[in-house]
């Protein structure tokens, strides 16, 4: 019997399509958990799968998608999971998938549910699955790299099951949360996931330039489920407006670009897949060769290591010869660390090193909680970087995207310890050039442990792009032949190996004064060998313009415009009289207004209660709040930072805002406010993701929310309005099941004589929708929302 893994690699996989939209065209209720049909109603959960195989599905998917414990009891979950699979199997399928989508929170640090909260949930899920007799496992509808992850690991290291992954992305090429599909492909796909790919969101026109970028680096079968086209309402009903003829032939094409898995989503009926599989038995399997990059990514963007371009590893979160580093570990002062990294950032780190190794710390602990706090402050992907094995898999685990990991040398224990780390959580392994005897003093030793290196890591699967070698540069204060050396590895290594090369700079000149001309001079030698991404401190200017002016003659920056724009505020020296040192560099102090926009939460509160000493809280909000708020929400709009930022920056604001309103308090004085507000999640919707990040932000406004929470009964809204004397009401709901009940609370609000604006929002919604169910604006996200309350409000 042919497994769902052989098929895929003889032949395309033909999935079901939608399973909601069917059960509510059976009766299924507005509001009631689409999973409970599996207990109630098994006679219409398996017509629905009848129907899909009789129209040529190869897969029927399960009616689990929201079976986790943050929706569904544990006893009704042992029930409802192994019912839902026997229901499928009943259909007489090739291949049964159980269906695991998010579990419908955000994770720490944007949200409450932890890491290993999360873990529980789908590694329950998973256990039942397999027990039930599933075939594959398909994650789905995922907008969070972190979720997707956790989920892939509950999956593999509880079950035997093969596992697809599908993210959603919306029309900006990116998931709520910001992540894009190359980032998601790169870090998904190390994982050990046997597909991956897109489903929901969006119609397969507008998914295709998404898919095209998904092909180009895909090295597992890509999976496409799309919605039937966009929603529309019509007499009351949602629509999807492309007939299965269309879907078909917009699936044609994306099969010839290379997409193995097809199947529907949203709005899809078995008539959508019986014209997919007339398409599919027609069309041959187009095989790809996809680009092999050695990439190291974070939960939200990518950066690429490429001979002929030099990218910059941060090296100052790392506590030899760092007193004050040292001290902030030891008190788990984060604050600190933090500084550390934005600093660095904004000097032009691509990457920043993260080493956290001090012998009286728990460094496991300790590596998981500054990288997930590094995390949702900053974008750029991180280097885990430790001489314990128990650090760099805590980090390694917990870290949201791709990682660089460093390090593995050649010594046989630490290749057997280090591989299966890199192996397993899919990132880039550093390679150092030494082993058993120490550090080889030639060339050709050095080079043959970097070979070893490369072809043991081949052996347990990793390829070389996901290797990289560090040549070890060492102090010319002690073996000044020795620089010789490093740079003849680099050579060796760049033409014969082919992989990247990484070199701690600083360990050139140790022992030298004038460090950072040393340190310079070496880098552009290195360079001119094949040095790939010096570690480095990115905080020291002489340092940096030589970096810039490397990228000039390497044709990396182009027009040589970085160069031209940092010229004017540079100083070239090399003596210290006039070069601003890196550590009062990053001394320099912020102020508030800055700390809010950069999301420095750790530190608001303290700068408020100082400012406080000479200025009025009103002046504070005005002059600091405010416009930092308005910088935020005008960058979030331009797509130049992303959901996790924007809770880092709407947390900051919140601090300074408990400041202020404790000594409104005890000067007996009101707090400001702008306008009140309420919001509720309709009734028969239990998402309140959405709401409750625009509640957060508009609470940084200052504004009062009254929030109703999720699944509010109608005249629960019309009450509160009444009582409370609201003027701007904002409802959300994530279910096109649940838009009628928006309709319904609109309309008794109205019938009651409210007067009050409505603001409606959430994945389904859009213009159209807002004009169908009555209401005033739609707020696409949570700054639109300011907008619109600021223009009821006349602020």
């Amino acid at each position: 019997m042919s497994t769902i893994l052989s098929h895929i690699q003889e032949k395309h996989l033909v999935f079901d399509g939608a399973m909601g939209t069917q059960l509510q065209a059976k009766g299924l209720p507005i509001g009631m958990e689409p999973e409970l049909f599996n207990l109630s109603h098994p006679e219409i959960v398996k017509s629905i799968h009848e129907d899909y195989v009789k129209a040529g599905a190869d897969v029927i998917t399960a009616n689990t998608f929201q079976a986790n414990r943050t929706k569904i009891t544990p006893e009704e979950l042992k029930e409802i999971i192994p019912q839902a699979i026997q229901l499928a199997k009943s259909a007489n399928p090739k291949f049964v998938a159980y269906d695991m989508g998010p579990t419908g929170q955000l994770l720490a640090p944007m949200g409450t549910l932890s890491f290993d909260d999360a873990y529980d949930l789908f590694k329950e899920q998973a256990l039942l699955a397999e027990k039930s007799g599933a075939d594959v496992i398909l994650v789905e509808t995922i907008s969070d790299l972190l979720e997707a992850k956790i989920a892939i690991l509950a999956v593999k290291e509880n079950t035997n099951l093969p596992i697809f992954v599908t993210m959603t992305y919306q029309e900006d090429g990116r998931t709520f949360v910001g992540c894009d599909a190359v980032t998601a492909t790169l870090a998904l796909q190390d994982l050990g996931i046997d597909a991956l790919g897109v489903n929901c969101s969006l119609g397969p026109k507008e998914l295709s330039g998404i898919v095209e970028e998904i092909l180009e680096y895909a090295q597992v079968p890509v999976m496409v489920q799309a919605n039937a086209g966009l929603p529309s309402m019509e007499n009351g009903q949602t629509v999807y407006k492309i007939s299965a003829e269309e879907y078909a032939q917009f699936a044609k094409k994306l099969l010839e670009k290379g997409v193995r898995i097809i199947g529907g989503c949203c709005g899809t009926t078995p008539e959508f897949i019986k014209k997919l599989r007339e398409i599919v038995d027609k069309q041959e399997l187009v095989f790809l060769t996809p680009k092999c990059v050695t990439a190291v990514t974070s939960g939200l963007q990518t950066v690429f290591i490429e001979h002929g371009k030099l990218t910059l590893i941060g090296e100052r979160i790392n506590p030899t010869g760092k007193k004050r580093l040292k001290e902030a570990l030891r008190a788990k002062d984060l604050a600190y660390v933090l500084k550390e990294a934005v600093a660095q950032v904004e000097s032009g780190a691509d990457i920043l090193d993260v080493n956290v190794g001090l012998p009286e710390i728990d460094e496991a602990e300790m590596m998981k909680k500054v990288v997930s706090e590094l995390q949702g402050l900053i974008t750029v992907p991180l280097q885990i970087d430790s001489s314990e094995v128990s650090a760099l898999e805590s980090g390694a685990r917990h870290y949201n995207g791709k990682p660089l990991i460093n390090s593995v040398n050649g010594k046989t224990s630490s290749m057997e310890s280090v591989f299966p780390i890199a192996k397993k959580y899919g990132g880039v392994v550093l390679g150092l050039c030494l082993d058993d005897s120490g550090i080889p003093e030639t060339v050709e030793e050095r080079f043959n442990v970097a070979k070893k290196i490369v072809e043991t890591a081949e052996s347990y699967g990793i390829s070389r792009n996901n290797v990289m070698i560090d040549p070890l540069a060492l102090p010319v204060s002690a073996r000044q032949e020795q620089a010789e050396v490093t740079l003849g590895v680099i050579k060796r290594v760049t033409e014969e190996l082919g992989v990247k090369t990484v070199i701690g700079l600083s360990n050139i000149s140790f022992g030298l004064p004038n460090r950072s001309l040393l340190n310079s001079v070496f880098m552009t030698q290195a360079v001119g060998v094949g040095l790939t991404a010096p570690i480095m401190n990115t905080l020291d200017d002489f340092m940096m313009n030589i970096v810039r002016s490397l990228k000039v003659f390497t044709n990396q920056d182009k027009e040589s415009a970085e160069y031209i724009a940092n010229a004017q505020n540079s100083t070239i020296s090399i003596g210290n009289k006039n070069v601003t040192t890196p550590e009062q560099k990053n001394d320099k102090k912020l102020t508030l207004k800055e700390m809010i926009i950069s999301g420095r939460r750790e530190l608001t509160a303290e700068e408020t209660a100082r400012l406080l000493d000479d200025f009025t809280p009103l002046e504070i909000v005005d002059h600091a709040i405010v416009p930092a708020l308005n910088v935020v929400g005008d960058q979030f709009e331009r797509g130049e930072l992303f959901l996790p930022q924007l809770m880092q920056s709407a947390e900051a604001t919140k601090n300074a805002q408990e400041v202020l309103k404790a000594k409104l308090l005890r000067d007996g004085a009101k707090a400001s406010n702008q306008g009140k507000i309420l919001l509720a999640t309709v009734e028969g919707d239990i998402h309140d993701i959405g709401k409750n990040i625009v509640k957060m932000v508009l609470e940084n406004y200052g504004y009062q929310i009254i929030d109703l929470g999720k699944d509010v009964p109608v005249a629960e809204v019309v009450r509160s309005v009444k009582e409370e004397k609201i003027e701007l009401v904002g409802l959300s709901a994530l279910m096109t099941t649940t838009v009628q009940n928006m309709k319904r609370t609109i309309t008794a609000l109205r019938e009651a004589g409210c007067t009050c604006k409505v603001m409606v929002g959430g994945a389904v919604l859009n213009e159209e929708y807002k004009e169908f169910v009555g209401a005033d604006f739609y707020s696409k996200d949570a700054m639109e929302g300011v907008r619109i309350a600021e223009s009821v409000f006349g602020k």
